[in-house]
């Protein structure tokens, strides 16, 4: 087996391992996706709940559903506690946007890392396919090159916005670490 084929050959593994990366973070970003749904969800409940106690005179019966069981509870505690678990719903919530945000920045430098790859073999392929002459290059080959080298000069052009995505991403991961430090201490 030639150097050339087992050189292909691990950029074909490479390639396939960078594609399995992105597939994760998109699994990660759906994921995500629905637990942030969810706390929409209970977000807006909680915003009707807190507008029907506000509706309530200050000596209405007010009960909680504790299981099986109703529990008569004070208006203002259940004012408060509404709020208290909107503000921690709300809180949540943004933890989802920067971590989605995040996922969102990783997933494209998953993308331009894989496309990177993608044309690296082609590239080697098309070395291997020249330096042999029994194999010709059809119109199809010539077309795909063609596309790779357009595809090349736009990653060239785009590494100044990868710089600037990635720093965005230290910054997001930073922000995210020191709410989630905050959330801790609390």
């Amino acid at each position: 087996m030639s150097s050339s084929s087992m050189a292909l050959r691990d950029m074909q593994r490479d390639l396939e391992a960078k594609a399995n990366d992105l597939a994760k973070i998109q699994k990660e970003i759906a994921k995500n996706h629905q637990l942030r749904k969810k706390y929409t969800i209970q977000l807006g409940e909680n915003e009707l709940v807190l507008k029907e106690l506000d509706l309530l005179e200050d000596d209405a019966n007010v009960y909680k559903l504790i299981g099986p069981v109703l529990v008569k509870q004070d208006l203002a505690e259940a004012n408060a506690n509404v709020r208290k678990r909107i503000e921690y719903i709300s809180a949540e919530l943004y933890v989802f946007f920067l971590l989605l945000l995040l996922l969102g920045v990783e997933a494209t430098v998953a993308k331009f890392l894989l496309l990177d790859c993608y044309i690296n073999l082609e590239k080697k392929r098309e070395r291997s396919f020249r330096s042999s002459p029994m194999i010709l290059m059809n119109a199809v080959d010539a077309v795909r090159v063609l596309d790779m080298k357009r595809i090349d000069a736009t990653l060239q052009d785009n590494e100044g916005q990868q710089n600037s995505k990635r720093e965005a991403m230290m910054k997001l991961q930073q922000r995210l670490q020191s709410i989630q430090a905050g959330k801790a201490k609390a």
